[in-house]
């Protein structure tokens, strides 16, 4: 009878909405409250003798507590995820040493699609992560996406000590200012937003470039604005502009780490 009910229920979801998103979410609760019903219902038949539910709660939550203790501190992840929302599905987040975009969460376990790792610029490996709910109470969890759509990102160009690099340090200004353009405004909105549920400052959302020296040259670095699934194309495109301005200017070089070797070539005589 239920499985003939949550069927009915899963057409009516998928008929009326249109949303992927909203469809899992309404799949996925289904699922749970039909086999919640389903353990309340057997519950009662082996436990008739037991006039008072509160008494065979009592009961089952105490074994389940003391066999059971890990997937019960799964069970209570898996409450804490879906009231306090520290992430949804979709979400791209890092916990532990794990990073990746969340694509299901079940009672016991969330599962991602693993970024990073042995890949650079946060792009995905293939892989697929399973991690018990209980993580989000033992480990740091970071969410790239659901407070804020952007994060910070840093780009270092090192130019040699003959360099122009106050000409290269403008144009690198306004290189960065050319690819954010769109991205600033809706960046202040999110600000905006976020200073409802949390205290953030953020004072400058526009992209500026420091300087410093190293041993090798003069050191450029651009900090600017990114959207954490862009950052490798929006750094490429970005580095592609910087390699053409060098090759524009004479007066623009880039710096590495140089061997100077002195040999004596005096001879005795």
């Amino acid at each position: 009878m239920l499985w003939l009910i949550r069927m009915l229920v899963n057409r009516i979801i998928n008929n009326n909405i249109s949303s992927t998103r909203k469809k899992y979410r309404w799949r996925k609760n289904t699922s749970y409250i039909s086999g919640f019903i389903g353990l309340f219902i057997l519950g009662f038949v082996w436990f008739e003798g037991l006039q008072e539910v509160g008494t065979f709660l009592g009961l089952l939550t105490a074994g389940l507590a003391i066999a059971l203790r890990d997937p019960v501190t799964d069970f209570a992840g898996w409450i804490f995820i879906n009231l306090r929302h520290p992430f949804d599905v979709g979400d791209r987040i890092q916990i532990d040493d794990v990073q990746g975009d969340v694509i299901d969460i079940r009672i016991f376990k969330f599962t991602v699609l693993e970024i990073g790792n042995w890949v650079h610029a946060d792009q995905s490996t293939g892989r697929v992560v399973h991690i018990p709910n209980h993580k989000v109470f033992t480990e740091p969890l970071a969410n790239y996406t659901s407070d804020f759509e952007f994060i910070w990102n840093e780009i270092e160009v090192l130019l040699t000590f003959e360099s122009d690099w106050k000409k290269a340090k403008k144009e690198l200004q306004k290189i960065t200012e050319k690819h954010m353009e769109d991205f600033i405004d809706h960046a202040k909105r999110q600000v905006q937003r976020a200073n409802k549920s949390y205290f953030v400052r953020y004072e400058y959302l526009t992209p500026i470039v420091y300087t410093d020296v190293k041993e090798s040259g003069i050191n450029l670095t651009i900090r600017h604005l990114s959207d954490p699934r862009q950052r490798r194309s929006l750094g490429q495109a970005i580095w592609e502009d910087i390699l053409d301005l060098a090759e524009q200017n004479d007066d623009i070089d880039f710096a590495y780490p140089t061997m100077r070797i002195l040999s004596d070539r005096t001879s005795d005589s």
